[in-house]
Protein backbone atom coordinates (compact mmCIF):
# COMPACT_ATOMS: atom_id res chain seq x y z
CA UNK A 1 0.00 0.00 0.00
CA UNK A 2 1.36 3.64 -0.92
CA UNK A 3 1.43 6.30 1.60
CA UNK A 4 1.44 9.91 0.99
CA UNK A 5 3.46 12.25 3.75
CA UNK A 6 1.91 15.52 3.84
CA UNK A 7 2.18 18.50 6.71
CA UNK A 8 -1.59 19.35 8.17
CA UNK A 9 -1.42 22.43 9.03
CA UNK A 10 -5.65 23.45 9.71
CA UNK A 11 -8.39 21.95 11.40
CA UNK A 12 -10.15 19.18 11.05
CA UNK A 13 -13.59 18.91 9.31
CA UNK A 14 -15.12 16.28 11.45
CA UNK A 15 -17.97 15.17 9.22
CA UNK A 16 -19.18 12.55 11.93
CA UNK A 17 -19.74 14.95 14.74
CA UNK A 18 -16.38 14.47 16.61
CA UNK A 19 -14.27 17.22 17.99
CA UNK A 20 -11.63 18.83 16.97
CA UNK A 21 -8.57 17.08 17.24
CA UNK A 22 -5.57 16.08 15.21
CA UNK A 23 -4.83 12.28 14.84
CA UNK A 24 -1.08 10.86 15.01
CA UNK A 25 0.09 9.04 11.48
CA UNK A 26 -1.19 5.55 11.77
CA UNK A 27 0.61 2.66 10.85
CA UNK A 28 -0.33 0.04 8.40
CA UNK A 29 -3.27 -2.01 9.27
CA UNK A 30 -2.90 -5.49 10.54
CA UNK A 31 -6.55 -6.60 11.32
CA UNK A 32 -9.05 -7.71 8.82
CA UNK A 33 -10.08 -5.14 6.14
CA UNK A 34 -13.64 -4.02 6.93
CA UNK A 35 -15.63 -6.69 4.60
CA UNK A 36 -14.46 -9.25 6.93
CA UNK A 37 -14.71 -7.20 10.48
CA UNK A 38 -15.56 -9.37 13.12
CA UNK A 39 -18.66 -8.77 15.07
CA UNK A 40 -19.54 -9.21 18.46
CA UNK A 41 -21.87 -12.17 19.69
CA UNK A 42 -23.70 -9.90 21.55
CA UNK A 43 -24.85 -8.06 18.50
CA UNK A 44 -27.58 -8.86 16.23
CA UNK A 45 -27.00 -9.96 13.23
CA UNK A 46 -27.91 -8.61 9.35
CA UNK A 47 -31.68 -9.08 8.57
CA UNK A 48 -31.76 -8.16 5.05
CA UNK A 49 -28.15 -7.47 3.57
CA UNK A 50 -27.74 -5.15 -0.05
CA UNK A 51 -28.10 -7.23 -3.17
CA UNK A 52 -24.83 -6.88 -5.48
CA UNK A 53 -25.91 -6.92 -9.12
CA UNK A 54 -23.04 -7.00 -11.36
CA UNK A 55 -24.59 -6.22 -15.03
CA UNK A 56 -22.77 -3.15 -16.70
CA UNK A 57 -21.35 -1.85 -19.89
CA UNK A 58 -17.88 -1.29 -18.64
CA UNK A 59 -16.28 -4.64 -17.22
CA UNK A 60 -15.58 -4.98 -14.11
CA UNK A 61 -12.92 -6.37 -12.41
CA UNK A 62 -12.76 -9.19 -9.64
CA UNK A 63 -9.70 -8.58 -7.91
CA UNK A 64 -7.61 -5.16 -6.74
CA UNK A 65 -4.43 -3.85 -9.05
CA UNK A 66 -1.47 -3.85 -6.36
CA UNK A 67 -1.85 -0.09 -5.28
CA UNK A 68 2.14 0.02 -4.91
CA UNK A 69 1.92 0.78 -9.08
CA UNK A 70 -0.12 4.00 -7.91
CA UNK A 71 -0.32 7.51 -6.40
CA UNK A 72 -2.53 10.28 -5.70
CA UNK A 73 -0.79 12.97 -6.90
CA UNK A 74 -0.83 16.34 -5.87
CA UNK A 75 -2.97 18.84 -8.87
CA UNK A 76 -3.80 21.82 -6.69
CA UNK A 77 -2.98 23.36 -3.14
CA UNK A 78 -3.58 26.22 -1.00
CA UNK A 79 -7.83 25.76 -1.11
CA UNK A 80 -9.24 26.99 2.12
CA UNK A 81 -11.25 23.41 3.49
CA UNK A 82 -12.41 21.77 0.20
CA UNK A 83 -14.91 19.75 0.58
CA UNK A 84 -16.42 18.64 -2.87
CA UNK A 85 -15.00 17.79 -6.37
CA UNK A 86 -17.32 18.05 -9.17
CA UNK A 87 -17.49 18.20 -13.17
CA UNK A 88 -19.93 20.40 -15.09
CA UNK A 89 -19.70 16.95 -17.96
CA UNK A 90 -19.27 19.88 -20.46
CA UNK A 91 -16.50 18.69 -22.42
CA UNK A 92 -14.61 21.71 -20.62
CA UNK A 93 -12.70 19.37 -18.80
CA UNK A 94 -12.67 21.62 -15.58
CA UNK A 95 -13.01 20.55 -12.33
CA UNK A 96 -14.97 22.86 -9.83
CA UNK A 97 -14.04 22.70 -5.92
CA UNK A 98 -16.05 23.75 -3.49
CA UNK A 99 -14.34 25.51 -0.12
CA UNK A 100 -17.00 25.01 2.69
CA UNK A 101 -17.05 28.67 3.73
CA UNK A 102 -18.69 29.62 1.22
CA UNK A 103 -16.84 29.63 -3.13
CA UNK A 104 -16.43 27.41 -5.51
CA UNK A 105 -13.40 27.54 -7.69
CA UNK A 106 -12.44 26.08 -10.82
CA UNK A 107 -9.84 24.13 -12.17
CA UNK A 108 -8.78 24.22 -15.36
CA UNK A 109 -5.99 23.41 -17.76
CA UNK A 110 -3.31 22.65 -14.71
CA UNK A 111 -4.33 25.42 -12.66
CA UNK A 112 -6.42 26.84 -9.93
CA UNK A 113 -8.07 29.78 -11.16
CA UNK A 114 -8.12 33.01 -9.42
CA UNK A 115 -11.47 33.86 -9.57
CA UNK A 116 -14.33 32.12 -7.93
CA UNK A 117 -16.58 30.64 -9.90
CA UNK A 118 -19.21 31.52 -7.60
CA UNK A 119 -18.79 33.18 -4.04
CA UNK A 120 -21.94 33.29 -1.58
CA UNK A 121 -20.32 33.71 1.23
CA UNK A 122 -22.39 36.49 2.25
CA UNK A 123 -25.61 34.21 2.90
CA UNK A 124 -22.84 30.44 3.33
CA UNK A 125 -23.50 29.80 7.54
CA UNK A 126 -20.03 27.94 8.03
CA UNK A 127 -20.20 28.94 12.04
CA UNK A 128 -20.02 24.36 12.63
CA UNK A 129 -17.47 22.61 11.54
CA UNK A 130 -19.95 20.60 10.34
CA UNK A 131 -21.66 23.72 8.17
CA UNK A 132 -20.84 25.51 5.34
CA UNK A 133 -21.59 25.54 1.16
CA UNK A 134 -21.10 21.57 1.21
CA UNK A 135 -22.69 20.06 -2.44
CA UNK A 136 -22.52 20.72 -5.89
CA UNK A 137 -24.24 19.02 -9.33
CA UNK A 138 -24.63 20.48 -12.31
CA UNK A 139 -27.52 20.11 -14.61
CA UNK A 140 -27.15 17.52 -17.09
CA UNK A 141 -28.31 19.99 -19.74
CA UNK A 142 -25.82 22.61 -17.95
CA UNK A 143 -23.78 23.45 -21.97
CA UNK A 144 -27.70 24.42 -22.78
CA UNK A 145 -29.32 26.29 -19.16
CA UNK A 146 -26.54 27.20 -17.20
CA UNK A 147 -28.09 25.21 -14.19
CA UNK A 148 -26.00 24.30 -11.09
CA UNK A 149 -27.30 23.28 -7.72
CA UNK A 150 -25.67 23.39 -4.23
CA UNK A 151 -26.34 22.81 -0.72
CA UNK A 152 -25.87 25.02 2.41
CA UNK A 153 -26.11 26.20 6.05
CA UNK A 154 -27.44 29.53 5.82
CA UNK A 155 -29.71 31.36 8.22
CA UNK A 156 -30.41 29.79 11.44
CA UNK A 157 -27.88 27.13 10.25
CA UNK A 158 -30.56 25.44 8.28
CA UNK A 159 -30.03 23.61 4.87
CA UNK A 160 -30.76 25.27 1.36
CA UNK A 161 -31.10 23.70 -1.50
CA UNK A 162 -30.45 26.42 -4.12
CA UNK A 163 -30.14 26.99 -8.16
CA UNK A 164 -28.00 29.33 -9.63
CA UNK A 165 -26.94 29.71 -12.75
CA UNK A 166 -23.96 31.16 -14.84
CA UNK A 167 -23.09 32.33 -17.80
CA UNK A 168 -19.67 31.70 -20.06
CA UNK A 169 -17.13 30.82 -17.52
CA UNK A 170 -18.68 32.60 -14.10
CA UNK A 171 -21.81 31.69 -12.30
CA UNK A 172 -24.11 34.87 -11.32
CA UNK A 173 -24.38 35.27 -7.50
CA UNK A 174 -27.84 37.21 -7.65
CA UNK A 175 -29.16 34.48 -9.59
CA UNK A 176 -30.30 31.92 -6.93
CA UNK A 177 -33.64 30.18 -6.42
CA UNK A 178 -34.34 28.69 -3.22
CA UNK A 179 -35.92 25.23 -4.15
CA UNK A 180 -36.02 23.77 -0.52
CA UNK A 181 -35.15 24.69 2.90
CA UNK A 182 -35.05 22.49 5.78
CA UNK A 183 -34.35 23.61 9.50
CA UNK A 184 -32.02 21.82 11.21
CA UNK A 185 -32.23 21.54 14.88
CA UNK A 186 -28.25 21.12 15.38
CA UNK A 187 -25.65 22.49 13.80
CA UNK A 188 -23.78 19.16 12.77
CA UNK A 189 -25.41 16.02 10.66
CA UNK A 190 -26.36 18.22 7.77
CA UNK A 191 -25.39 15.53 4.86
CA UNK A 192 -24.50 17.97 1.95
CA UNK A 193 -24.37 15.85 -1.35
CA UNK A 194 -26.35 16.76 -4.27
CA UNK A 195 -26.20 14.75 -6.99
CA UNK A 196 -28.50 14.23 -10.28
CA UNK A 197 -29.77 10.25 -10.83
CA UNK A 198 -29.80 8.41 -14.00
CA UNK A 199 -33.38 9.01 -14.10
CA UNK A 200 -33.00 12.90 -13.96
CA UNK A 201 -34.04 13.60 -11.19
CA UNK A 202 -32.17 15.35 -8.01
CA UNK A 203 -30.79 13.69 -5.37
CA UNK A 204 -30.30 15.03 -1.74
CA UNK A 205 -28.23 13.52 0.92
CA UNK A 206 -29.85 14.94 4.71
CA UNK A 207 -28.06 14.06 8.08
CA UNK A 208 -30.77 12.71 10.94
CA UNK A 209 -30.45 16.56 12.35
CA UNK A 210 -27.45 16.15 14.69
CA UNK A 211 -26.53 15.76 18.34
CA UNK A 212 -25.84 12.35 18.73
CA UNK A 213 -27.98 9.61 18.52
CA UNK A 214 -30.53 10.47 17.08
CA UNK A 215 -32.42 12.35 19.40
CA UNK A 216 -35.65 13.08 17.59
CA UNK A 217 -35.61 9.50 15.87
CA UNK A 218 -35.52 11.47 12.41
CA UNK A 219 -33.80 8.67 10.90
CA UNK A 220 -36.90 6.48 10.81
CA UNK A 221 -39.51 9.00 10.68
CA UNK A 222 -40.58 9.22 7.05
CA UNK A 223 -42.64 11.90 7.66
CA UNK A 224 -39.21 14.00 8.53
CA UNK A 225 -36.50 14.98 5.66
CA UNK A 226 -33.93 14.37 7.95
CA UNK A 227 -31.49 11.31 7.73
CA UNK A 228 -32.86 10.53 4.38
CA UNK A 229 -32.10 10.58 0.62
CA UNK A 230 -34.42 13.23 -0.57
CA UNK A 231 -35.51 13.04 -4.68
CA UNK A 232 -37.00 15.78 -6.44
CA UNK A 233 -38.06 16.60 -9.78
CA UNK A 234 -36.47 19.91 -11.18
CA UNK A 235 -37.37 19.97 -14.74
CA UNK A 236 -41.45 19.86 -14.69
CA UNK A 237 -42.27 22.84 -12.21
CA UNK A 238 -40.37 25.56 -10.14
CA UNK A 239 -39.36 25.44 -8.04
CA UNK A 240 -39.65 21.55 -8.05
CA UNK A 241 -42.13 18.45 -7.88
CA UNK A 242 -42.50 15.53 -6.20
CA UNK A 243 -42.26 12.73 -8.58
CA UNK A 244 -45.21 10.53 -8.03
CA UNK A 245 -43.29 7.04 -7.47
CA UNK A 246 -41.82 8.86 -4.22
CA UNK A 247 -42.68 6.27 -1.63
CA UNK A 248 -44.13 8.16 1.31
CA UNK A 249 -45.53 11.03 -0.87
CA UNK A 250 -42.73 13.84 0.14
CA UNK A 251 -39.69 14.41 -1.00
CA UNK A 252 -37.73 11.57 1.15
CA UNK A 253 -36.67 8.82 -0.74
CA UNK A 254 -35.04 6.06 1.11
CA UNK A 255 -34.53 6.94 5.15
CA UNK A 256 -32.44 5.16 7.73
CA UNK A 257 -29.58 7.30 7.37
CA UNK A 258 -27.53 9.03 10.15
CA UNK A 259 -25.10 11.61 8.00
CA UNK A 260 -24.53 10.46 4.55
CA UNK A 261 -21.64 12.15 3.77
CA UNK A 262 -21.25 12.06 0.05
CA UNK A 263 -23.56 9.76 -1.97
CA UNK A 264 -22.97 8.79 -6.08
CA UNK A 265 -24.18 7.23 -9.20
CA UNK A 266 -21.86 4.14 -10.81
CA UNK A 267 -21.90 5.85 -14.30
CA UNK A 268 -21.69 2.60 -15.69
CA UNK A 269 -24.38 0.98 -13.67
CA UNK A 270 -26.39 3.57 -12.26
CA UNK A 271 -25.85 2.05 -8.61
CA UNK A 272 -26.27 3.88 -5.79
CA UNK A 273 -23.45 4.21 -3.07
CA UNK A 274 -23.51 6.39 0.63
CA UNK A 275 -21.01 6.99 2.55
CA UNK A 276 -23.49 6.98 6.03
CA UNK A 277 -21.14 8.39 8.83
CA UNK A 278 -21.49 6.03 12.09
CA UNK A 279 -22.48 7.24 15.87
CA UNK A 280 -19.21 6.29 17.71
CA UNK A 281 -18.57 2.54 16.77
CA UNK A 282 -19.39 1.25 13.24
CA UNK A 283 -18.63 3.56 9.58
CA UNK A 284 -20.99 1.83 7.07
CA UNK A 285 -21.13 2.02 2.80
CA UNK A 286 -24.70 1.49 1.42
CA UNK A 287 -25.43 0.12 -1.93
CA UNK A 288 -28.61 0.39 -4.19
CA UNK A 289 -28.48 -1.44 -7.23
CA UNK A 290 -30.44 0.33 -10.09
CA UNK A 291 -33.44 0.31 -10.51
CA UNK A 292 -34.59 0.01 -7.16
CA UNK A 293 -37.51 1.51 -6.07
CA UNK A 294 -38.21 4.18 -3.43
CA UNK A 295 -38.72 2.96 0.49
CA UNK A 296 -35.13 1.57 1.52
CA UNK A 297 -34.34 1.49 5.22
CA UNK A 298 -30.75 1.60 5.88
CA UNK A 299 -31.69 1.43 9.40
CA UNK A 300 -30.37 4.18 11.72
CA UNK A 301 -30.97 4.49 14.45
CA UNK A 302 -32.22 0.95 14.90
CA UNK A 303 -28.81 -0.29 13.72
CA UNK A 304 -25.47 1.14 13.43
CA UNK A 305 -24.10 -0.29 10.77
CA UNK A 306 -24.55 -4.18 11.48
CA UNK A 307 -25.08 -3.95 14.84
CA UNK A 308 -27.85 -3.28 17.14
CA UNK A 309 -28.28 0.79 18.61
CA UNK A 310 -31.70 1.73 19.55
CA UNK A 311 -32.94 -1.77 18.56
CA UNK A 312 -32.02 -4.90 16.42
CA UNK A 313 -32.15 -6.42 12.75
CA UNK A 314 -35.82 -7.05 12.05
CA UNK A 315 -36.68 -8.02 8.05
CA UNK A 316 -36.99 -5.18 5.70
CA UNK A 317 -33.63 -3.08 6.80
CA UNK A 318 -31.01 -2.45 4.38
CA UNK A 319 -27.67 -3.21 5.70
CA UNK A 320 -24.16 -2.61 4.79
CA UNK A 321 -22.14 -4.00 1.84
CA UNK A 322 -18.69 -2.97 4.16
CA UNK A 323 -18.40 -1.09 7.28
CA UNK A 324 -15.16 -0.64 9.47
CA UNK A 325 -14.76 -0.19 13.17
CA UNK A 326 -13.13 2.77 14.93
CA UNK A 327 -11.13 0.74 16.32
CA UNK A 328 -9.22 0.09 13.28
CA UNK A 329 -8.24 3.67 13.54
CA UNK A 330 -11.56 5.33 11.70
CA UNK A 331 -13.81 7.94 12.95
CA UNK A 332 -15.55 9.07 9.75
CA UNK A 333 -16.55 7.34 6.62
CA UNK A 334 -16.28 9.89 3.31
CA UNK A 335 -18.15 7.83 0.29
CA UNK A 336 -16.54 7.97 -2.58
CA UNK A 337 -17.10 6.83 -6.86
CA UNK A 338 -16.84 3.94 -8.93
CA UNK A 339 -13.60 4.36 -11.08
CA UNK A 340 -14.95 4.52 -14.19
CA UNK A 341 -11.43 5.93 -16.35
CA UNK A 342 -8.96 5.45 -18.23
CA UNK A 343 -7.07 2.51 -16.14
CA UNK A 344 -8.95 -1.24 -17.12
CA UNK A 345 -7.72 -2.70 -13.72
CA UNK A 346 -9.46 -0.32 -12.07
CA UNK A 347 -12.84 -0.31 -13.43
CA UNK A 348 -15.80 -1.01 -11.37
CA UNK A 349 -14.01 -0.58 -8.04
CA UNK A 350 -15.90 1.59 -5.43
CA UNK A 351 -13.13 3.71 -3.95
CA UNK A 352 -14.02 5.55 -0.59
CA UNK A 353 -11.88 6.63 2.38
CA UNK A 354 -11.80 7.52 6.03
CA UNK A 355 -11.59 11.42 7.33
CA UNK A 356 -9.50 10.41 10.37
CA UNK A 357 -7.17 8.28 9.25
CA UNK A 358 -6.79 8.99 5.82
CA UNK A 359 -7.03 5.06 5.23
CA UNK A 360 -8.35 4.48 1.20
CA UNK A 361 -10.51 1.21 0.48
CA UNK A 362 -11.63 -0.56 -2.81
CA UNK A 363 -14.65 -2.49 -2.61
CA UNK A 364 -15.98 -5.30 -4.82
CA UNK A 365 -18.30 -7.80 -5.90
CA UNK A 366 -15.70 -11.25 -5.83
CA UNK A 367 -17.02 -14.56 -6.19
CA UNK A 368 -20.34 -12.84 -5.07
CA UNK A 369 -18.84 -11.21 -2.04
CA UNK A 370 -18.77 -8.12 -0.86
CA UNK A 371 -14.70 -7.88 -0.92
CA UNK A 372 -13.09 -4.72 1.04
CA UNK A 373 -9.27 -3.89 0.62
CA UNK A 374 -7.25 -1.20 2.45
CA UNK A 375 -5.39 0.03 -1.11
CA UNK A 376 -3.66 3.61 0.21
CA UNK A 377 -2.84 5.37 3.77
CA UNK A 378 -2.96 9.29 3.01
CA UNK A 379 -1.56 11.13 5.67
CA UNK A 380 -4.40 13.89 4.80
CA UNK A 381 -7.83 13.88 6.14
CA UNK A 382 -10.15 12.92 3.47
CA UNK A 383 -13.10 15.31 2.90
CA UNK A 384 -14.26 14.40 -0.30
CA UNK A 385 -13.85 12.09 -3.48
CA UNK A 386 -14.98 13.62 -6.84
CA UNK A 387 -14.73 12.03 -10.51
CA UNK A 388 -14.24 14.11 -13.74
CA UNK A 389 -15.76 13.71 -17.69
CA UNK A 390 -13.12 10.82 -18.23
CA UNK A 391 -14.35 8.66 -15.21
CA UNK A 392 -11.04 9.67 -13.33
CA UNK A 393 -10.81 9.26 -8.96
CA UNK A 394 -9.74 12.84 -7.10
CA UNK A 395 -9.49 12.73 -3.27
CA UNK A 396 -9.87 16.63 -1.42
CA UNK A 397 -7.78 17.40 1.75
CA UNK A 398 -9.07 19.47 4.35
CA UNK A 399 -5.56 20.81 4.43
CA UNK A 400 -6.25 22.10 1.32
CA UNK A 401 -4.94 19.99 -1.52
CA UNK A 402 -6.20 17.62 -3.92
CA UNK A 403 -5.31 14.71 -5.70
CA UNK A 404 -5.91 12.35 -8.47
CA UNK A 405 -5.05 8.51 -8.89
CA UNK A 406 -2.56 7.92 -11.52
CA UNK A 407 -0.01 5.02 -12.04
CA UNK A 408 3.26 5.84 -11.59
Amino acid sequence: MRRLFILLTLPMLACGGLAETVFPTITPLTHPTPASAPQSDSQPQPATPATPQTQSFLPNVSEFPNANNYEWRLIASGLNRPVDVQSALDGSGRLFIIEKYGVIRAYENGQLLAQPFLDIKDRVNDDGNEMGLLGLAFHPDYEQNGFFYVNYTGTGGNTFISRFQASGNLADAGSESILLKVNQPYPNHNGGAVVFGPDGYLYLGLGDGGAGGDPHKNGQDTASLLGKILRIDVNSSDPYSIPSDNPFGNEAWAYGLRNPWRISFDRATGDLWIGDVGQGDWEEIDYLPAGSPGGANFGWSLMEGNHGYDGQARPGLLLPAAEYSHSYGGCSVTGGYVYRGAMPEWNGIYLYGDYCSGYVWGLILSDGQWQSQLLFEADVKITSFGQDESGEIYLASDAGGVYFLIKK
